[in-house]
């Protein structure tokens, strides 16, 4: 009888399934603090030595710092709607903060910790930047040869975070941390447990059904003889 009764689940594993990863939360933060202050302090450099339309060569004709203004999203897309991406990045960056604290996986935490810096590099900008609050144009300055749009730092991390996005989903690592196969193994464990709990029971009716027949067999010889 003692295997059919459930198995209590652990208090402890519970609990920490549902903890708070501090060590999460710091990576987090602590990429998003590092990609916005890249991301102002290489704005505010480009601004002050450099006038707008100006181009500096860096690295030969490969990498050219060039300083324009984009009233658009990453990489210069859709300029002229900048009120629509200055709500779409406070949807963002708010949803980012609240979601953070499902998040147990570092490298998750990484993902999360570049996309909010990278949005509210881009958001500061629009927000406090010309020709005004919430339509403000944001700095671009990177120029690579051969590709068709001008960037900035905050927008090379926001792509960097796709990336990674796409890395952690081929390797199936899921915002706990763990892989999807690592799950697949507690599975089938429990469904041997099953097998051996059907297998007792079906055991112990073959030994309590033995004797009453073995009874039976003998009552029936016995009648007959007398």
């Amino acid at each position: 009888m003692a295997a059919t009764e459930p198995q209590a689940k652990d208090p402890a594993s519970k609990v920490s399934g549902s903890a708070v990863s501090v060590r999460a939360l710091i990576a987090l933060a602590l990429v998003a603090v590092v990609v916005y202050s890249l991301d102002q302090v290489t704005k505010f450099l480009i601004v002050s030595n450099l006038a707008e339309g100006e181009q500096v060569k860096a690295i030969g004709e490969l990498l050219q710092f060039h300083f324009v203004k984009n009233s658009g999203a990453a990489f210069s897309i859709a300029s002229g709607s900048t009120w629509i991406f200055s709500i779409a990045a406070s949807a963002v960056t708010i949803f980012i903060i609240g979601f953070a604290r499902r998040i147990r996986s570092v490298g998750w935490a990484v993902l999360f910790g570049m996309l909010l810096g990278g949005t509210t590099g881009n958001l500061t900008d629009r927000l406090f930047r010309e020709p005004g609050f919430g339509v403000g144009h944001v700095v671009d300055f990177i120029q690579v040869q051969g590709f068709p749009a001008i960037f900035n730092i905050a927008d090379s991390f926001i792509v960097a975070s796709m990336g990674l996005f796409i890395l952690l989903t081929l390797r199936g690592i899921g915002l706990d941390g763990r892989k999807a196969s690592d799950r697949h193994p507690v599975v089938a464990s429990e469904t041997g447990t099953g097998a051996n709990t059907t297998d007792a029971h079906t055991s112990d009716a073959h030994t309590s059904g033995a004797p009453a027949t073995d009874i039976h067999t003998t009552d029936i010889h016995t009648t007959d003889t007398k």
